[in-house]
């Protein structure tokens, strides 16, 4: 049988019986244009058939052996392990099955479609360098309840728009939880991937068990009048990193949001935040009182509600209509039932009314304050924001606030509530 052989190449080339080609793969890789089917790739290895599972190699090949032309024989074999097995030389090259040519060789075609799949699973670059960073400072006035985010400025932002810019803005959420009523947001900076803001934004009403077990989640998004507008990266701080009453300084890269995110996740919604002041009045033996104080003089519980802040909104205009409802349950005669006036068009409303329920303290204890925010609406029922129970039976800073207030006769106990969408064990009717 004659025998001949066949120098395979990179590029493609009309082969020859008998004649080898003088292009090595260092030759190949300096042309700028490749003819015909083959795509300029980005790597290196992307020249390189992956090896099958059937292969007997173990160890990378070396650079002798990727300099050198491979010449195949029909019915030659390798060394120790039969056809083009794992033998030296420069057979090693093409020993995994390639589909194509029968005896192992693949062919031009197959290996650029190789090359594709390389080009799309091997990428291993950071998508999150393409985003931009940010820079903002963190400080929690413990004495105050609040949390202050300022926000500094941004550098290198992702172009979002034609003209090669963006519209960028930030934006603030507290998770988990996250909804309208807990978003902060700052102006829009114009036609700059480099934008300043200097702008400071503030949670009130943040506990310190907000800032245990909370994350705040810092967002840009670049503003489209004529469409949505559109995420561009975000950054989410563990508020426990922050202590109170000193400023933290954050300089973070934006990163796309976790693919594993759901709002089912989100067991209960927040609405927003409610200050409620709670006073347990002891009896009192002075009989000079008169009017209310006289009334208050038999012992009670007095319970003052202050204010609310980033209250969700309930209607068209992007405001409510809030007011709030105490009531005192059980009551069999629902004679413990307050309200106070209704705020028109805010999410922050303050109210600064307080209500006195006549109750001795063993029946205190059997008791639960029941504490809800309505949105008024003319002429049609009105829509529950949220609200908040306090008692024996409840948990958290509700817990501790009810327990505060019993444990200091006479003492004024304030403290900030959140809001959530339902109330166990309530009916929520208006």
């Amino acid at each position: 049988m004659r025998s001949f052989t066949l120098t395979l190449s990179l590029s493609p080339m009309t082969v020859r019986k008998g004649k080898r080609l003088g292009i090595t793969i260092q030759e190949h890789m300096a042309i700028d244009v490749c003819p015909g089917p083959i795509r300029p790739i980005r790597q290196i290895s992307a020249y390189f058939p992956r090896l099958s599972p059937t292969s007997s190699f173990s160890e990378p090949l070396s650079p002798n052996q990727v300099a050198a032309p491979t010449t195949l024989s029909p019915g030659s074999t390798g060394q120790a392990g039969g056809p083009m097995g794992g033998g030296g030389g420069s057979s090693g090259l093409l020993s995994p099955q390639l589909p194509g040519a029968a005896g192992g060789g693949g062919s031009l075609s197959a290996m650029s479609s190789m090359d594709t799949s390389i080009e799309i699973d091997s990428c291993d670059s950071d998508d999150n360098t393409s985003l931009g960073t940010l820079e903002f400072d963190l400080l929690y006035e413990k004495a105050t309840s609040s949390l202050h985010c300022t926000v500094l400025r941004a550098k290198g932002l992702k172009p979002m728009d034609f003209n090669g810019l963006a519209d960028p803005y930030v934006k603030l959420h507290l998770l988990p939880g996250a909804c309208k009523a807990n978003k902060l947001k700052t102006k829009t900076v114009r036609n700059t991937l480099n934008p300043m803001w200097n702008e400071t934004l503030t949670y009130c009403g943040i506990t310190e068990e907000d800032m245990y077990r909370k994350t705040l989640r810092v967002s840009v998004c670049d503003e489209d009048k004529l469409t949505h507008n559109e995420f561009i990266g975000e950054s989410r701080v563990a508020l426990r990193r922050v202590k109170p009453d000193q400023t933290k300084h954050f300089n973070i890269c934006l990163e796309h949001p976790p693919p594993w995110e759901t709002e089912q996740q989100r067991s209960l919604e927040e609405r927003g935040r409610l200050l409620l002041c709670l006073q347990l009045l002891p009896p009192s033996t002075d009989g000079d009182l008169k009017g209310e104080a006289k009334e208050r003089a038999r012992g009670g519980l007095c319970v003052g509600v202050k204010r609310c802040a980033h209250l969700a909104a309930m209607d068209v205009n992007g405001f409510s209509d809030p007011y709030v409802k105490t009531y005192l349950k059980p009551d069999v005669h629902k004679k413990s039932k307050h309200k106070t006036a209704v705020i028109k068009k805010t999410l922050n409303p303050e109210f600064n009314e307080e209500f006195f329920y006549e109750i001795s303290f063993s029946e205190l204890a059997t008791k639960t304050l029941e504490v809800t925010v309505w949105d008024y609406d003319l002429g049609k029922s009105n829509d529950f924001i949220g609200g908040v129970s306090l008692g024996c039976h409840s948990q958290g800073d509700t817990l501790q606030h009810w327990i505060d207030c019993l444990k200091n006769k006479g003492k004024k106990v304030e403290r900030w509530h959140t809001l959530t969408n339902e109330l166990p064990g309530s009916t929520l009717q208006e």
